[in-house]
């Protein structure tokens, strides 16, 4: 009998610490209020029920297929397609619980995006725990599976820098602009806690892009690619060509680039022909070239990554400290 009784307050103190599972596809049972487009353009409060959409198939890459206006679970209501990536696509959405909009990544149902949406989430995650507030970084609201698919809710932002060089036809930016797009980049990176070389390079081509208009390398082929570098940054240091695994032996002869020698066309040689040194492409905006901006960017385009600047040391440099 003892055996018993114990064996039933085991089980009622099991259920009592379970967790209740969200039933995501399973209609409310109970209405909530919620604002709509009344006559002259007034909200009113109507009770709405949540319910879930009907299941579909997804698409044959594996996106999520939805319908503007339903629910992606009972707190979230799709209001817009806003973009689309290799991972998956993002919603706008409105978050009836927090009453503000969101953006919702929908990753795609494949095994490698959802591992990976997975790991983003993580990093998403310990971002948002050391946030000071100063990072620059896109803060991670929420996170859900939904119907095989990673569901990652972000605060909604504005246009990103992309879409702003889109609407402004990529024009070039004034300078103190760009100075201002330069210390946040730079202060994200720090913020996360690394500053790989990497970054300062890929920075550096941003803020010339930004500069110019356009993208500093266009290109896609790896040879015309270290010609264009050398044409715009000087020759390769011999130390670096020497190491050449054999994977990159092949755009080298006795320790120097093969170029023109191993271009692919004339084309080719003619896209590098166009370029200049970076000082002379820099030269072109008055307002650039009276600043230190062309000294900071050859501290971040160094070829030998040991010598480019780091986040930290970038934000210390004069440019910084010119008036606006």
């Amino acid at each position: 009998m003892v055996g018993i009784e114990a064996e039933e307050k085991v089980e009622q103190c099991q259920q009592t610490r379970k967790r209740r599972r969200l039933t995501w596809d399973v209609a409310p049972s109970a209405e909530q209020p919620e604002a709509e487009e009344g006559e002259n353009g007034r909200k009113r409060w109507a009770l709405v029920r949540h319910v879930s959409p009907p299941r579909r198939d997804d698409d044959p890459e594996g996106h999520y297929v939805f319908s503007i206006g339903e629910n992606l679970t009972p707190r979230y209501k799709i209001l817009s397609r806003m973009g689309e990536g290799t991972f998956g696509r993002v919603l706008e959405c409105w978050d009836r619980e927090a009453r503000n909009y969101v953006a919702i990544k929908v990753v795609r149902s494949i095994h490698k995006y959802r591992e990976a949406a997975k790991i983003e989430v993580n990093v998403l995650q310990c971002l948002a725990k050391n946030d000071r507030g100063n990072s620059h970084c896109v803060q991670i609201r929420n996170w859900f599976d939904y119907r095989n698919h990673i569901c990652i809710v972000f605060e909604k932002l504005g246009p990103s820098l992309y879409d702003f060089l889109k609407r402004t036809k990529y024009c070039a930016l004034p300078v103190d602009l760009v100075r201002e797009f330069a210390r946040q980049l730079l202060e994200s990176v720090a913020c996360l806690g690394w500053s790989f070389p990497c970054d300062m390079w890929s920075i550096g081509c941003i803020l010339v892009e930004l500069c110019l208009g356009e993208a500093l390398f266009q290109t896609h082929e790896n040879l015309e690619h270290l010609a264009m570098m050398e044409r715009v940054l000087g020759p390769l240091p011999e130390h670096m060509t020497r190491r050449a695994n054999r994977g990159a032996e092949k755009y080298f002869k006795r320790s120097r680039l093969n170029w023109p020698e191993g271009a692919v066309s004339r084309e080719s040689i003619r896209a590098v022909k166009k370029l200049d040194r970076l000082k002379n492409l820099i030269s072109g905006h008055v307002e650039f070239s009276k600043s230190s901006f062309v000294d900071l960017l050859h501290a971040l385009l160094k070829f030998d990554p040991s010598e480019r600047l780091s986040a930290r040391q970038a934000l210390d440099h004069p440019f910084f400290k010119e008036p606006t």
